[in-house]
């Protein structure tokens, strides 16, 4: 028989420190979890299914044993209830919908999306949902059916966003670009359908490209840098094995097995589970980078290993401001963030003449103009060991391809 309670996961903790209180779903011995709205600061807030020590703790008691009951009304409605399993059973939960309704609410939907972000440790682009449904609710002026969203919906919240909240461009794109998420989500999972796609005449405008690629001299620079404080030295270390290694991202950058040595095969985070399809990157290890690896692999985990206890959040912040503090050591006159390390390998890499398809290959991400990488199966890892090296060459001696590099520059000019 399935059960449904309100708990905790010790283990979850939010960047800031915090607990999201979760409904616990209990069924043919297995547990999943759906996380609500509500958190509290510290564990010892919460105690036998409530909460306590919080001035506001009978107002979200009431509220969560509201929540708790309208799940439990659901569970109650689902019928031959064996023929599933807890996976299906929250997943039903999640997506259902009252009586007499044939479309999912956009509230409901984008909730459920949130939840499955928090659950695999993406916070950061759970935020960015729950900061468009805050908005989508304020401009719908309470919850919304899917099917109700038109274009003229679409185009008079995008004016919403600009006159209302008086966001910038930016955030506009972003904003409607989640909303669009939300909607292909209920599209896909057949929650709704249009005759005419809300998003038909709307362009979400581009995002400006970072430019946090720093010169070759800097580069050098940090290449060089020999400081004594450990955090110096992990920030140093980070940044150039990222760019030793193609430009790898932090969050796959650390959940690399370094134990087999002579490659590093990973599928990029931010790619999984895209509807493209997975594709396993192979990039081989140049030697300048192993010593790196050989200072701070676990030897019983292969992972790098700094002997910190922070959250990936936490210690991507970390890493962050020692980062500005080497370049500010170094008297780097330009914005280096960890990303600068592959925007960096990218750009030499480019510079260099090294074709567009190798080089989305190393850096595992889409090609926007065609969706996945139309090289992606075509690369050779020779192809990318051979770039590799061509590049950290061009930082050992950057004097030996400067006519190149120049007279290659010309020659994009004039074909405009």
């Amino acid at each position: 028989m399935a059960t449904i309670r309100l708990a905790l996961i010790p283990a979850k903790v939010l960047s800031d420190g915090s607990h999201k209180i979760r409904i616990a779903i209990h069924h043919r011995e297995e547990t999943k979890y759906i996380v609500t709205r509500f958190k509290i600061d510290h564990l010892s807030q919460f105690k036998n299914g409530q909460v306590v020590k919080r001035p506001d703790a009978a107002i979200i008691n009431t509220k969560l044993r509201n929540i708790l009951n309208e799940y439990q009304e659901k569970l109650d409605s689902i019928k031959c209830i064996q023929m599933y399993d807890c996976k299906q059973l929250r997943e039903i939960l999640v997506n259902s919908t009252p009586a007499g309704q044939t479309a999912s609410i956009f509230q409901a939907v984008s909730q459920a999306y949130i939840n499955e972000l928090i659950e695999d440790g993406r916070e950061n682009y759970a935020k960015l949902l729950e900061r468009n449904c805050r908005y989508f609710t304020e401009f719908t002026k309470g919850e919304f059916l899917l099917s109700e969203i038109t274009p003229e919906i679409i185009s008079n919240y995008d004016r919403f966003l600009r006159n209302t909240k008086r966001v910038g461009e930016t955030t506009i794109s972003m904003m409607m670009s989640r909303t669009r998420t939300i909607i292909n989500r209920g599209i896909k999972k057949q929650l709704v359908k249009y005759d005419v796609n809300p998003f038909a005449y709307y362009s979400i405008k581009s995002s400006p490209v970072r430019e946090v690629d720093i010169t070759v001299e800097n580069l050098i620079k940090i290449k060089n840098y020999a400081p004594k404080e450990k955090r110096l030295r992990v920030a140093r270390d980070l940044f150039m094995l990222s760019f030793y290694l193609g430009g790898i991202n932090l969050a796959d950058l650390l959940n690399v097995d370094f134990r087999r040595t002579d490659k590093v095969e990973y599928i990029r985070k931010k790619a999984r589970n895209l509807k493209q399809g997975e594709q396993r990157i192979v990039i081989p290890i140049p030697d300048v980078a192993k010593s790196i690896i050989n200072e701070w692999m676990n030897r019983n985990t292969g992972k790098l290993d700094f002997g910190y206890k922070f959250t990936y959040s936490n210690f991507y912040r970390y890493l962050t401001r020692n980062i500005n503090l080497m370049a500010e050591n170094l008297n780097i006159n330009q914005k280096v963030v960890y990303y600068s390390a592959r925007k960096t390998f990218a750009q030499f890499a480019s510079e260099l003449g090294i074709p567009d398809g190798v080089i989305d290959y190393c850096l595992g991400h889409s090609d926007k103009s065609k969706g996945i990488i139309r090289y992606y199966t075509k690369v050779k890892q020779k192809q990318a060991e051979i770039a590799i090296n061509r590049v950290i060459d061009y930082v050992n001696n950057p004097e030996k391809y400067q006519d190149y590099i120049e007279m290659r520059a010309d020659i994009m000019m004039m074909r405009g």
